[in-house]
């Protein structure tokens, strides 16, 4: 299956289990999103559960902070990671900080998916990676997948969860990374990494598209006699510390790789 195919089985299992889920971003419905990741949806649930919005990041996240303190779990796309920015205050101000707020009285069950990251020849506002702004910010989860896989079981752990999730997916990884998906109702546990390969001299450690970049070198080293081990993050806010240490320990050697800019992001933090 394709991490696309992933994506949109999550989305479809959940607006089928429970009424209270619905999507909302632009262009979602009639042409299926811009990668074309909700096809078909809004044929099965109608407009009212699958929403095309106006061209306006803030009111779509505005709407969908009201909607979550109301019993309802929305699933929010932005069209481009890039175009999150006019939605931050939204996302920092309101969806973040409403359970510390109001003492524990509302949460924002939220979910707001994205595709980020290059390779599509998108140019400087279809290429980015913005993750840390978000992984910086208490109150907020931040999840980045690297497999279909992965992706279907943390969406699905992430409309569950009772507070809001940013949900990264790599767009060159929609229709180029493959793997198998079980059959039936899964999910994958939010904050735990994942070690996808073995290894003894040296840890390379990444999230999203970039784990699969680690594969291959490793599987390129393995023929010189170096014994990589790969970490998965999978879930770049919350840490998880414990696997990390684990993997270093072993090997003694740390490689971080990602997307993002250098400095002030996900590889400092995990350094």
């Amino acid at each position: 299956m394709r991490l696309i195919e992933a994506v949109r089985d999550g989305l479809r299992e959940e607006l089928e289990a429970d009424s209270g889920v619905f999507l909302i971003g632009q262009d979602i419905g009639l042409n299926g999103g811009v990668f074309r990741v909700t096809e078909g949806l809004i044929e099965e649930y109608g407009p009212s559960r699958v929403i095309d919005s106006p061209l306006a990041e803030s009111g779509i996240v505005g709407v969908a902070i009201g909607a979550a303190m109301n019993g309802m779990r929305p699933v929010v796309e932005i069209q481009f990671a890039d175009f999150i920015f006019p939605a931050f205050n939204q996302v920092v101000s309101e969806a973040a900080r409403m359970y510390y707020r109001t003492n524990g009285e509302y949460s924002v069950p939220l979910v707001i998916r994205a595709p980020y990251g290059g390779g599509v020849r998108g140019g400087l506002y279809h290429s980015q990676s913005v993750e840390a702004y978000f992984a910086h910010v208490p109150g907020l989860k931040v999840v980045v997948p690297s497999s279909p896989y992965e992706s279907k079981g943390l969406l699905k752990a992430a409309i569950r969860d009772d507070n809001p999730v940013l949900f990264f997916e790599h767009k060159l990884a929609y229709n180029t990374v493959r793997g198998e998906v079980p059959e039936g109702d899964y999910t994958v546990p939010i904050g735990e990494a994942a070690v996808k390969r073995e290894g003894e001299q040296l840890s390379l450690i990444s999230y999203g598209l970039s784990v699969h970049h680690c594969l291959e070198a490793a599987e390129t080293l393995s023929v010189e006699g170096i014994s990589c081990e790969v970490v998965d993050l999978r879930t770049v806010r919350p840490l998880d510390t414990d696997t990390l240490l684990e993997s270093v320990k072993k090997t003694g050697r740390a490689c971080i790789a990602h997307e993002d800019n250098l400095t002030g992001g996900v590889g400092g933090e995990v350094a």
